[in-house]
């Protein structure tokens, strides 16, 4: 597949959306994360189309809302927009609840489309791998980053990595559950955490 100039339209526009963002607790820009997970996506069989949604998989969440999804919309078409919808687990500020939002967001993935869960899947990878990685250097000092901390952090990516169903992720989806395996080894004595915290913020 020979990606085109809308691809390279939408690396411009997703590294302005992002431009003063940095990853959790690091300097690292964000856009780092979006490349990780359109690169990702794009080795599990992306189309242009979800290779566009997995650089703007967090521009409606984490950059500008309802208004932001709109103009995914105008300039990238409807499918686009739709996976990037379906890859925000909230769109509204102030955010609800972390529980009751991560929840939701874990029930609506396991019958969502399988494009949806292509680029869930791959960002839920590249987070879980650079958690493992970090953890590994700050231990539990990590777990502060996190809205869910430790319990809530763990419980959400082991029931992620249980929830892709669509054949076509399972690939993913085995990357995920191990690497969620070898954090649950090392952070918690390899106990899966099987039930949400009560998390407000």
């Amino acid at each position: 597949m020979k990606l085109t100039q809308r691809f390279e339209d939408t690396l411009l526009y997703a590294a302005r959306a992002h431009a003063t963002q940095v990853r959790k607790g690091t300097d690292i820009p964000y856009l780092a994360h979006l490349l990780a997970v359109t690169a990702i996506a794009l080795e599990h069989g992306a189309t242009e189309a979800e290779a566009i949604a997995a650089l703007l998989h967090d521009a409606v969440e984490d950059s500008g809302g309802p208004e932001r999804q709109a103009d995914i919309e105008a300039r990238f078409g409807g499918e686009v927009a739709a996976i990037v919808a379906g890859c925000t687990d909230t769109d509204q500020t102030p955010k609800p609840p972390w529980t009751q939002r991560k929840q939701a967001y874990v029930a609506h993935v396991r019958t969502a489309p399988e494009s949806v869960q292509l680029v869930s899947a791959a960002d839920k990878l590249h987070n879980a791998q650079s958690i493992l990685h970090d953890y590994e250097v700050m231990g539990d000092a990590l777990w502060g980053r996190f809205s869910g901390g430790k319990a809530g952090t763990l419980w959400y990516y082991r029931a992620l990595a249980d929830g892709f169903s669509s054949n076509r992720v399972k690939p993913l989806a085995r990357k995920l559950n191990d690497v969620v395996q070898r954090l649950e080894r090392a952070a918690n004595a390899g106990e899966p955490v099987t039930e949400p915290p009560e998390i407000t913020s």
